[in-house]
């Protein structure tokens, strides 16, 4: 965005929110590594500068970057200038030893492209002054295939191990590291990996946050409809209907399922071909492609003291809008542990609280509150039946709150108005004359 775009308030606030909104994602990933696979036809596309700008911009903000690129057309156009003959059994190339010549100059043409393009530091560009270290080895030790339905693979191959000594090392270093999808056997051969294994198996080696398959696919989709998110078992129930999915899919789908099966909490398919597509899936809630989780994205659990800071977040503006009352930090402190949270792809969207009267068998549901951007997705409702089946354990017989804007809400859930001298006499001496708060009341 130029200097003059920003001249207008409109612009300036836009700009000003969407840094905001970032910055809880850029803590989050700092630190952590991502491990992003990139399809041979994503380096060859006019695109990829753009994209290798988004890669330095996420290594300056501390992410640990893992590199793995594929070569597919590369391959192909230069068997085709061979005149050597492309063969493939089930979607996987068949790599004798004329055709891995070609893979290998192929991987060597790639490599070099995304090295080049990694230290590029031209001044009056995204990567102005940049200095990164790009670093390549023989990381991956291989096995040959073998014969599948029938069909002698030869040089094609499948990951045996990983060096994730050697990678860490570099990682440490604070290098990227690139990776070919090539591996070498204890007897010097070279076999001919694919792009989607590769990634795959080195993200769940080191344990990574993210694994990312760029591609010029958009993402999955049921029907027309591009799906922002998708569950594991909806993802296995696809794979027994490939034809609905792309031939890249077809590949990628299953080393996804695999990469978070084993520990990989998020698997991401982004289009290569949309600009900042890489940015605007990992720094915004909307995100722009397709999100496999190994998990379900929103969790309740109790709050902790590190929960504070975005508890608070959560309720000062209702409290600034007198929805709330407010509460001082060191009260919130005190009473922590009250608290449920919503906790969404690692970001607090909701919480609230039980405030428990042993005596009177009586509890009170207080500071519930709903990040603007979920409030239509009923983590509200939740976080009420989240609070219920808690006070029905701890031996509650019935719930209260006090409200004076939201009782309409309230009432389709079940409560009642109720006097203020029903109220727990520990509560009754606390009570606001001045604020009028209506009471209302919930059997369990």
């Amino acid at each position: 965005m130029s200097t003059l775009e920003l001249t207008s308030p409109t612009a300036l606030r836009t700009f000003v929110q969407g840094i905001r909104a970032a910055a809880p994602y850029i803590y989050a990933f700092r630190g952590n590594t991502f491990v992003i696979a990139l399809g041979g036809e994503v380096v060859a596309d006019e695109t990829f500068l753009g994209i290798v700008h988004d890669l330095n911009l996420l290594h300056s903000l501390g992410v640990r970057l893992v590199v793995v690129h594929g070569m597919r057309p590369q391959i192909d156009a230069i068997l085709t200038q061979q005149n050597i003959e492309a063969r493939f059994s089930e979607g996987v190339r068949i790599t004798d030893a004329e055709t891995m010549d070609c893979v290998l100059e192929a991987a060597g043409q790639v490599r070099s492209r995304i090295e080049a393009l990694l230290s590029l530091g031209l001044a009056n560009s995204p990567m102005a002054g940049a200095r990164n270290r790009v670093s390549s080895g023989n990381y991956l030790t291989a096995k040959p295939m073998g014969v599948i339905g029938g069909v002698d693979m030869q040089l094609t191959g499948e990951v045996r191990r990983i060096d994730r000594e050697a990678i860490q090392q570099r990682l440490d270093d604070g290098d990227i590291v690139l990776i070919s999808p090539l591996g070498y056997s204890p007897t010097g051969e070279i076999f001919n990996l694919s792009i989607e294994e590769v990634a795959a198996k080195v993200s769940v080696s080191l344990e990574a946050m993210k694994l990312i398959f760029l591609s010029e696919d958009d993402g999955i989709r049921k029907g027309r409809k591009l799906l922002d998110s998708i569950s594991m078992d909806d993802a296995e129930k696809l794979m027994k209907t490939p034809d609905r999915l792309s031939l890249l899919h077809r590949l990628y789908l299953p080393q996804a399922i695999y990469a978070c099966r084993g520990g990989v909490p998020r698997t991401h398919f982004l289009s290569s071909r949309k600009d900042g597509s890489l940015l605007l899936e990992l720094f915004t809630r909307q995100g722009v492609g397709t999100m496999l989780a190994s998990r379900p994205l929103a969790i309740f659990r109790t709050a902790t003291i590190d929960d504070i800071s975005s508890v608070l977040a959560l309720i000062e503006p209702l409290e600034a809008q007198g929805i709330l009352v407010r509460r001082s930090r060191e009260r919130l402190e005190a009473e922590i542990e009250r608290f449920i949270v919503v906790e969404y792809d690692n970001l607090i969207i909701g919480c609230a609280a039980l405030s428990p009267f042993p005596e009177e068998k009586v509890g009170e549901m207080a500071a519930l509150a709903v990040h603007p951007e979920f409030q239509r997705e009923g983590y509200g409702e939740s976080l009420l039946q989240h609070i219920e089946v808690w006070a029905r354990k701890i031996g509650l017989k019935e719930l209260f709150i006090l409200t004076t804007r939201t009782a309409h809400w309230f009432v389709e859930r079940g409560f009642r108005l109720a006097p203020v001298s029903r109220l727990p006499r520990e509560k009754q001496a606390l009570y606001n004359y001045q604020r009028k708060s209506q009471v209302y009341w919930k059997e369990l």
